[in-house]
C-alpha cells in the first residue's frame, strides 16, 4: 500500500467497505463538503479546467512553503458526482505534503469500489481529475 495520506485512506476505506446501496449516498455528502472558492478564484484565474469532465470543473493545487498542498476546486452543484470527487480530494489531501499527495493511487476510485456505483465515463473523470491535481503539485514542488 502507498503512503497516501491517512485522512484519505481512512475514507477509501470506508467506501471500500460499504454496502453499494450506501455508496451513492455517501458520494452525495462528499459533494456538499466541497469549499466555496476564495474570492480571488472566483473567475478562475490560475486554475485548470479538466476537459475529460462532462462538467465544467476548475482545480488548483498549490504547494506551501512547509511542502504542503493547498486544494481549490470549483464544479456546479448540479454534477454531485463530479463534485463528490472534489470534496473527497479536498477533505483527504487537507494537510497533505506534496510526496503524499503524489503516493496517491491513481486507481483511487477503483479502490473505493465506485466503478460498481457510478459510470464508466464518472470514474474517467474522477482519474483526471487526481492526475491533473498530482500534475500540478509535480510542477509546483519542482520549483520550490
Amino acid at each position: 500500500m502507498t503512503d497516501m495520506p491517512p485522512k484519505l485512506a481512512e475514507i477509501v476505506d470506508e467506501f471500500a467497505s460499504a454496502p453499494r446501496d450506501v455508496v451513492l449516498e455517501m458520494l452525495l455528502e462528499f459533494a456538499d463538503a466541497v469549499p466555496p472558492l476564495p474570492a480571488e478564484l472566483a473567475g478562475h484565474e490560475g486554475m485548470e479546467q479538466v476537459p475529460e469532465c462532462q462538467t465544467q470543473f476548475f482545480l488548483q493545487a498549490t504547494v506551501q512553503a512547509d511542502g504542503s498542498v493547498v486544494t481549490h476546486f470549483d464544479c456546479p452543484p448540479e454534477a454531485p458526482t463530479t463534485r463528490a470527487f472534489a470534496g473527497i480530494l479536498a477533505e483527504g489531501l487537507a494537510g497533505a505534503s506534496a510526496d503524499e499527495v503524489l503516493a496517491v493511487p491513481d486507481d483511487l476510485y477503483a479502490r473505493m469500489g465506485l466503478a460498481q456505483a457510478i459510470s464508466p465515463l464518472r470514474i474517467r473523470g474522477g482519474t483526471a481529475i487526481l492526475a491533473r491535481l498530482k500534475r500540478q503539485v509535480a510542477a509546483s514542488s519542482s520549483k520550490g
